[in-house]
């Protein structure tokens, strides 16, 4: 291996370049059109670190998580894990080491299996344990690794609360020690208390593990807590990209911005002095693009050169990149 190869592999553990996921829909008789759900999407995660991804409903977050994994076959741009492409031949050996926590923690869970056969699962797939002994002492271990008790082993995910299953999940998915977790939209189904405990439970697994995330979510407040780099997304392209407090203090694009500006403040003075920014219009859609930037139909500060060229991320300094020509 070279030595720049060597470096770029020690820097970052999971790199998307121009990532494409297009599906054919049918428009009519003989006739589908691509839904450009992920187009062109391009950023890198260190060891350790957590990558937060915001966005509106069906902007494609989701589907940049699924298709990193391999659970849609990207249609361009390319996915390297470790140094390594991950393609069809790849992702068989790296799945051990990737894996993902799912929304809903009522659907992604087997009713028919116990907690210990949920857990257990990964461990029978890659044959992580030497005896029956060993596998029963990693369930018990991954179950006190989330916050669950060992005389759960033996119940069904119906018996269990909608935070604790997300803890089931969460525990399945350490089962093979990864190094890089898709946690997508974990806690939304999730009350808001049960919200904060799972969130820091996120954190504490990553100090003692050393775990890399993209924390996929719309409710910004939770992902500034625990991201270190945030990036935006809107209609499948990512719009601004920067460390968590520097997009939260100085938001660049007018979408961040009026993202940004509905967060509900707890706090009556701070939430006053805030200026609601309101988007006018409807999103556009994802089969009907508009021409050049995709977010110019609600943008105030749209011009001519915005609806002829589509603007790429450009670092405006310390690692902040907006794809905005205004701004």
């Amino acid at each position: 291996m070279s030595k720049t190869q060597n470096n770029m592999k020690s820097e970052y553990l999971v790199e998307v370049k121009d990532l494409k996921q297009y599906f054919p829909i049918k428009t009519g008789f003989m006739q589908t059109t691509p839904l450009k759900a992920v187009d062109g999407v391009s950023f890198a995660i260190k060891p350790g670190e957590t990558l937060g991804l915001v966005g509106e409903s069906g902007c494609g977050k989701t589907t940049v998580g699924r298709s990193m994994l391999r659970l849609y076959t990207p249609t361009g741009g390319e996915v390297i894990y470790n140094g390594e492409q991950v393609n069809a031949s790849t992702i068989k050996h790296m799945r051990k080491e990737m894996q993902m926590v799912f929304q809903d923690p009522y659907s992604s869970l087997n009713p028919r299996m116990t907690v210990e056969d949920i857990i257990g699962e990964p461990l029978d797939v890659y044959k992580l344990y030497s005896s029956k002994g060993d596998r029963r002492d990693k369930i018990i271990h991954l179950m006190e690794l989330v916050g669950l008790n060992a005389e759960h082993a033996t119940r069904y995910a119906h018996e269990f609360s909608g935070g604790q299953r997300q803890r089931i999940g969460i525990a399945r998915a350490l089962a093979t020690d990864p190094k890089f977790i898709v946690c997508d939209e974990a806690v939304s189904a999730l009350d808001v208390s049960i919200q904060a405990q799972v969130i820091n439970m996120f954190e504490e697994l990553q100090d003692k593990l050393g775990v890399a995330y993209l924390f996929i979510a719309h409710d910004l407040l939770v992902v500034h807590h625990i991201s270190d780099r945030i990036a935006v997304m809107y209609l499948g392209r990512v719009v601004e990209i920067a460390d968590a407090d520097e997009l939260n203090d100085k938001p660049m694009h007018p979408y961040t911005q009026s993202l940004l500006s509905a967060v509900p403040y707890p706090d009556p003075k701070m939430a006053k002095e805030r200026k609601r920014i309101v988007l006018e219009g409807d999103v556009p859609s994802p089969l009907n693009m508009p021409t050049g930037c995709a977010f110019r139909t609600r943008c105030k500060y749209a011009t001519e050169r915005c609806a002829q060229e589509c603007p790429s991320l450009t670092d405006r300094g310390n690692g902040h990149q907006v794809a905005c020509w205004n701004k």
